[in-house]
């Protein structure tokens, strides 16, 4: 019998460093941005792929 999980929690922590200066800190937070979006599409693929194979 399948089981419906109808419940999505996301836990988030942020990070205010006051110390970053501003000419590095756009560099940086588009190289971290790719890195967030790279993570999070595969654990959505990871998901899709759980849910084929049921």
């Amino acid at each position: 019998m399948p089981v419906e999980i109808r419940e999505l929690i996301i836990r988030t922590t942020v990070v205010n460093n006051a110390g970053d200066s501003a000419s590095n800190s756009g560099a940086d937070a588009s190289g971290d941005n790719d890195a967030i979006v790279a993570a999070c599409v595969e654990q959505v693929l990871k998901i899709l792929e759980r849910k084929r194979e049921r």
